[in-house]
């Protein structure tokens, strides 16, 4: 079995940041996720002394390294925000999350791009397209700028950019759309990218056949740069290739189907990154994990 890949799953951090590295134990990860405050809450409390301490006992108790956690933002936030009041509600609640990773001695964090928000009718002809490309060029330089700013503002944190299903006006589901952002982002030392494998999928990026994965994978290197790649999300999908809808299925039971996955536990660019389940049903992690480290030859 390889040991140069971590796979995990997105714990619970219920009762405190503290229970994360418990429950990631509890299941056999190797590696973990967690939200570091309430996701669905912009106010937050800053972390208190009882806390950290409790925090950096149980991570040392569980022999995971910080490079190998995968921090979730708020869902709230929104870099691309077209409106300036909560696109600066998104930025200040975007630093309050790098600097709480860096509280926490954790080194990347985890977030989607953003949204565009502007509602486009599904006729397509020449002046739909050309208003959809507007929108969405104009939204990639907003979530650049705030990459920027945030960057400006901490210190040591990477911001890892997951991708999208594409899903209403999100951005992200394209290699070229994390890319633009990428190449805007003056400290390329501190942005990343996480994928997400039912995202990759509904997006249109096919990874069924050893054929389509090892093209999508290609497209990716010459696209974004397999540099940038420091975590991913394992997920089978319930939609179909190509929907842009973003659903996710427990692994060979969607769409997607196993075989995929044997091709992650196998491929080099996966190796020594957080590897994150967000299947959704939870009991059987860690089966699911057995399944992806039996994998691994």
């Amino acid at each position: 079995m390889s040991n140069n890949k971590f796979f995990g799953a997105h714990v619970s951090a219920s009762g405190g940041v503290f229970n994360a590295p418990l429950n990631a134990m509890e299941i056999g990860a190797k590696s973990f996720a967690l939200f570091t405050k309430n996701q669905k809450r912009w106010d937050v409390k800053p972390f208190d002394t009882k806390t950290l301490d409790l925090w950096f006992k149980n991570l040392e108790l569980s022999g995971i390294l910080p490079k190998h956690i995968l921090p979730h933002d708020s869902y709230l936030i929104n870099l691309g925000h077209p409106e300036e009041e909560k696109l600066i509600k998104s930025r200040n609640a975007f630093i309050d999350e790098l600097e709480r990773c860096d509280i926490l001695g954790l080194d990347r964090l985890n977030f989607h791009p953003g949204s565009h928000l502007v509602k486009i009718g599904k006729k397509i002809n020449d002046e739909t397209i050309a208003l959809r490309e507007e929108s969405e060029l104009q939204c990639l330089e907003i979530i650049a700028e705030s990459i920027n700013i945030a960057l400006d503002k901490t210190k040591n944190v990477k911001a890892v950019i997951e991708n999208t299903a594409g899903q209403g006006s999100n951005l992200g589901y394209k290699f070229e759309h994390l890319a633009y952002i990428i190449d805007k982002v003056e400290d390329k030392s501190r942005i990343g990218v996480c994928i997400d494998t039912c995202h990759m999928f509904t997006a249109g990026y096919d990874i069924r056949t050893r054929e389509s994965y090892d093209k999508t994978w290609t497209d990716f290197d010459k696209i974004v740069g397999r540099e940038f790649l420091m975590g991913m999300h394992i997920n089978d999908s319930k939609p179909e290739l190509g929907s842009k809808v973003d659903r996710h299925a427990p692994l060979g039971e969607g769409h997607i189907g196993i075989d995929a996955f044997d091709f992650i536990a196998n491929d080099s660019r996966m190796d020594d990154i957080p590897l994150v389940l967000e299947t959704p049903n939870t009991d059987i992690w860690k089966e699911e994990l057995i399944v992806l480290n039996n994998f691994c030859k």
